[in-house]
């Protein structure tokens, strides 16, 4: 099977690709060739006020377990909170965004079943020169939708307030 690996994969703290990611810091953890295909596992740190905009994705499920900070989901229109030890799983094929609340970043595990999702984070974002936040600039919309539907994402509206 294409991406199967047949041996152990560790990173350790600080280990995986790092992308700046639409003003977050992403490291890639496992995914399509080293997860055996089933899971992309990225390590994000988003800064305070951060959200992605309104979106659903086609092709796989997400899941959240939230480190540090505080983040307000939304899913199919319900509200969800979620600190520090919290998991949140959004079904694919269901709207959903979130945001940090609060004054410092949030740091998340990011799941998404099957993987493939972390291919979007590399053709969307850059290569991060350190793993700190990016400099925060206005995000390319069209930009997004364009790579997002590349990958099964449609964008449907801004981010929640």
């Amino acid at each position: 099977m294409k991406g199967q690996t047949s041996k152990p994969v560790v990173l350790h703290e600080g280990q995986g690709d790092a992308t700046w990611f639409i003003g977050t810091l992403m490291t890639r953890k496992a995914g399509t060739t080293d997860g055996n295909g089933n899971v992309a596992f990225l390590d994000q740190l988003a800064p305070a006020g951060f959200g992605p905009p309104l979106h659903v994705h086609r092709r796989e499920d997400e899941g959240f377990y939230i480190l540090e900070g505080e983040v307000d989901f939304v899913c199919d229109g319900q509200a969800l909170h979620g600190s520090a030890g919290t998991w949140v799983f959004l079904p694919k094929d269901l709207p959903h965004a979130y945001k940090v609340r609060g004054e410092t970043p949030a740091r998340m595990l990011t799941f998404t079943f099957p993987a493939g999702f972390e291919r979007f984070v590399s053709e969307l974002g850059s290569p991060a020169p350190r793993r700190t936040l990016p400099p925060q600039e206005p995000p390319d919309v069209a930009r997004i939708a364009a790579v997002a539907a590349k990958y099964g994402i449609e964008i449907l509206g801004p981010p929640p307030d």
